[in-house]
C-alpha cells in the first residue's frame, strides 16, 4: 500500500509531466499541403524540378496528384471500325442465298438456278462498285492529308494534355488533367516562358495570401488562389482538422529567399516552379480551449508551382518538399 505522501508525490509528478507536454507541444507540419508534395505540374508532374540555390537538393516526388504517368494529349485518331461493305454485303449475300434457296431455289429447276446465277451476278457488280468507291475515297484522303500530319508532336488544346483542364473541376484527371482517346502516346509540345519581376512579386504575394486564407479556413479564397485540385486538398486538410477539434494558424509569413527552378508552356497554359525559403509562425490550436496542440517549424523550404492562362493571374498548382 502506498502512503498518502507517496501518492501525492506521484500525482504531482504526473501533473508536472502533463503540463510540460502541453507547453512543449510536438513539432508538426500543419501548414498548407500538410508538409507533403501534392498537386500537378502538367507534363512535368513526375519529373523532379531543377535544383536551385534556394533548394539545391532533389524535390520529393508527388504523394498526391490527379495526373497519371505517361499522360499526353488525347490522340484524335480515327477509330478502327468495321470496314464499309463488310457486314452490309454479308447480309445481302445471306439474304440472297436464303431467298434463292427458300424461294424458287434449286427445287424450281432451271428457273431457280437462273435466278440464283442472276443474284450472284448482281452481287458481284455491287462488290466491284463498292471496292472502286473505297479505293477512290482512300486516294482522295491521302491527297488531302496536310503536310506534317503524323508528326511526333501534337498541338495541345486548352483542356488537353496531362494536366487536362487545370482550372476546371477537380477529380482524377479531371485533371490534372485527361486520358487516352486513342492512338499512341505523344510527347507534349513545350515552349520556354519568360518570368519577370512582376511575376516574382505575384508568387510572393500568393505565398502570403494562400497561407492567410488557409489559416482563416477561407475555402472561397483558396479556390480563387489555387487550382481546383489544390483547393480540394486544402479543404480535405481543413475538414480533417475540424474532425480533430483543432485549427491551424499560420502567420508572420515572410519570404527570405527565392529563385526560379523552371518555367515552360503547354498549349495555352504557362507554368513556373519557384523554390522559396520563408519564415512563418505555424501553430495548431484546440478549437475549444485555444491551447497550443502542435507547433510547426519556424522556416520552410518548398517548391511551389504556379499556372496561368492568357489574361488570367497566376494560381497555385503544386507544392513540393525538398528531399
Amino acid at each position: 500500500m502506498l502512503t498518502s505522501t507517496k501518492r501525492r508525490k506521484r500525482t504531482a509528478t504526473f501533473l508536472a509531466l502533463a503540463a510540460a507536454l502541453t507547453v512543449a507541444a510536438p513539432i508538426a507540419e500543419a501548414r498548407p499541403g500538410g508538409g507533403g508534395s501534392v498537386g500537378s505540374r502538367g507534363s512535368r508532374t513526375f519529373n523532379a524540378p531543377s535544383a536551385t540555390q534556394t533548394a539545391p537538393g532533389t524535390a520529393a516526388p508527388m504523394q498526391r496528384t490527379q495526373a497519371q504517368p505517361g499522360m499526353t494529349n488525347p490522340g484524335m485518331q480515327p477509330q478502327q471500325g468495321r470496314r464499309f461493305g463488310g457486314g452490309f454485303m454479308a447480309g445481302l449475300l445471306g439474304a440472297g442465298l436464303i431467298g434463292a434457296l427458300l424461294g424458287a431455289g434449286f427445287s424450281g429447276g432451271l428457273g431457280g438456278i437462273a435466278s440464283f446465277l442472276g443474284l450472284m451476278l448482281q452481287i458481284g457488280l455491287v462488290v466491284l462498285l463498292v471496292s472502286f468507291a473505297v479505293r477512290w475515297f482512300r486516294r482522295r484522303n491521302e491527297q488531302q492529308q496536310p503536310a506534317g500530319a503524323g508528326a511526333p508532336y501534337a498541338r495541345q488544346a486548352l483542356n488537353e494534355g496531362p494536366n487536362q483542364n487545370p482550372m476546371g473541376a477537380g477529380g482524377p484527371s479531371s485533371g490534372p488533367m485527361g486520358g487516352m482517346l486513342g492512338g499512341q502516346p505523344r510527347p507534349v509540345q513545350q515552349r520556354p516562358v519568360q518570368i519577370g519581376p512582376n511575376d516574382f512579386q505575384s508568387f510572393e504575394r500568393l505565398l502570403g495570401e494562400i497561407q492567410d486564407a488557409y489559416s482563416h479556413e477561407d475555402k472561397v479564397g483558396l479556390r480563387n488562389l489555387a487550382t481546383p485540385e489544390m483547393a480540394g486538398y486544402f479543404e480535405e486538410e481543413l475538414q480533417a482538422n475540424a474532425a480533430r477539434g483543432v485549427v491551424n494558424r499560420v502567420s508572420e509569413v515572410k519570404l527570405l529567399q527565392g529563385d526560379l527552378s523552371e518555367a515552360w508552356g503547354e498549349g495555352s497554359d504557362e507554368y513556373a516552379t519557384v523554390a522559396m525559403r520563408y519564415a512563418l509562425k505555424d501553430v495548431t490550436l484546440d478549437r475549444r480551449s485555444n491551447q497550443v496542440v502542435e507547433t510547426g517549424a519556424p522556416q520552410a523550404i518548398e517548391l511551389w508551382t504556379f499556372v496561368r492562362r492568357p489574361g488570367r493571374p497566376w494560381i497555385l498548382s503544386a507544392i513540393q518538399q525538398t528531399a
